[in-house]
C-alpha cells in the first residue's frame, strides 16, 4: 500500500514510494488512520521574531499553535514510531537574551501529550550567517548562533533505530589503533578500555551533535526554480538532516512523513531511501518547486 492510499484525497503530485498534498497540515493529518506512520520529522517554522514570509508564530503563540498538531502526531505514529522536531532558537524583541519557547515546547509535549524525550539532538550549521545583527556583528556582545534544537520524540521508551545505520567513517588515529592495535588498560577518567575496543565495527557511532551545512546554491531544485521563475523555499531543509534520522530511525518501505513538507526535501531523501512517505504544504508555489526536486537527474 502507497502512502497516496492511506488518505482518501488527491496528491498534488506523486512519485514511485509517495505523494505530497496541499493544504493545512492540521485538517490534512486527521483524515490518516491512527497507527500508520513509522517517522514524522520535520522542521515547522520557528518562532522568530520577524514575520517571514512562510508563515510563522511569535514565541509567546508558538505552544499553543504547535500542540493540536503534536496530538494528532501522536495519534497517527506507530507503537514503536518517532517523531523527530528540528526548532531553532530566537532572541526576545529588543533584547539581548533568548526565549526558551522551544525548551517549554519540549516540557509539554512530555508532560501533557505523554511524548516520551528519546534523546536530544543539536544541528550545527557551520554556513549560517551571523545573526542578530544588532547585538553580534553591530554590538559586538553575543556571538553567531549556529545551533538548532532537536528533539526525537516516541510513543514508548524503546522506539525502533539502528545507530549501525548511521556510522561515521573512523578517523584517522582510530584506524592506526585498529591496525597497530591496543593494549588494554584503566583510563585516569576511571573508564575502563578493555580489548573489545579494537573490534572493528565498520565505524564510528555518531555523536548527537550533527554538523550539517545548509548550502543548497547550485542544485538540481534551485536551477529548475530559477529556470521555471519560481521563487526557492527561504528556508530549506539539509539533505543529511532528513537522511540521518530516516535511516537512523526506518527501515525500507516504512513510511515518513513531513507536515510541514517546504521545499520537500524529507521526501525526496525517503524517495531516494526506498522508504514510502507523505509530505504536506500549505503554500502552492513551494509544492511545485519542490516537484523538481524529482527529476532524472535524481540529485538535489
Amino acid at each position: 500500500m502507497k502512502p497516496k492510499q492511506l488518505i482518501n484525497l488527491s496528491p498534488f503530485y506523486s512519485t514511485q514510494y509517495g505523494a505530497a498534498y496541499l493544504g493545512d497540515s492540521l485538517k490534512l493529518i486527521k483524515t490518516i488512520p491512527e497507527n500508520s506512520i513509522n517517522l514524522i520529522v520535520t522542521s515547522p517554522p520557528f518562532a522568530l521574531i520577524r514575520q517571514k514570509e512562510y508563515g510563522n508564530e511569535s514565541a509567546d503563540k508558538y505552544i499553543e499553535w504547535f500542540l493540536p498538531f503534536a496530538y494528532e502526531f501522536k495519534r497517527v505514529l506507530v507503537e514503536n514510531g518517532s517523531f523527530v522536531l528540528d526548532v531553532g532558537g530566537a532572541y526576545l524583541r529588543g533584547n539581548p537574551i533568548r526565549s526558551i519557547y522551544q525548551y517549554e515546547l519540549l516540557v509539554r509535549l512530555c508532560k501533557e501529550v505523554n511524548f516520551y524525550l528519546a534523546q536530544e539532538f543539536y544541528h550545527y550549521n557551520p554556513s549560517r550567517l551571523p545573526s542578530p545583527a544588532e547585538w553580534v556583528t553591530i554590538r559586538r556582545i553575543r556571538v553567531k548562533d549556529s545551533v538548532n534544537s532537536v528533539w526525537w520524540l516516541s510513543k514508548t521508551p524503546h522506539p525502533k533505530a539502528d545507530n549501525r545505520k548511521v556510522l561515521k567513517p573512523y578517523s584517522q588515529s582510530m584506524k592506526n589503533l585498529l591496525k597497530k592495535g591496543y593494549k588494554a588498560k584503566l583510563r585516569p577518567s576511571g573508564h575502563d578500555i578493555s580489548d573489545k575496543f579494537q573490534k572493528d565495527n565498520k565505524g564510528a557511532i555518531p555523536p548527537n551533535l550533527l554538523e550539517i551545512a545548509n548550502t543548497e546554491s547550485n542544485s538540481v531544485y534551485m536551477r529548475r526554480c530559477k529556470q521555471a521563475g519560481i521563487k526557492p523555499h527561504p528556508a530549506r531543509f539539509p539533505r543529511g538532516f532528513a537522511e540521518f534520522f530516516i535511516k537512523f530511525l526506518t527501515d525500507e518501505n516504512d513510511i515518513v512523513l513531513d507536515p510541514f513538507a517546504g521545499s520537500n526535501t524529507t521526501g525526496f531523501v525517503a524517495e531516494t531511501l526506498q522508504r514510502r512517505w507523505m509530505s504536506f504544504e500549505i503554500n502552492e508555489n513551494y509544492l511545485i518547486g519542490s516537484k523538481y526536486r524529482f527529476n532524472d537527474e535524481g540529485n538535489s
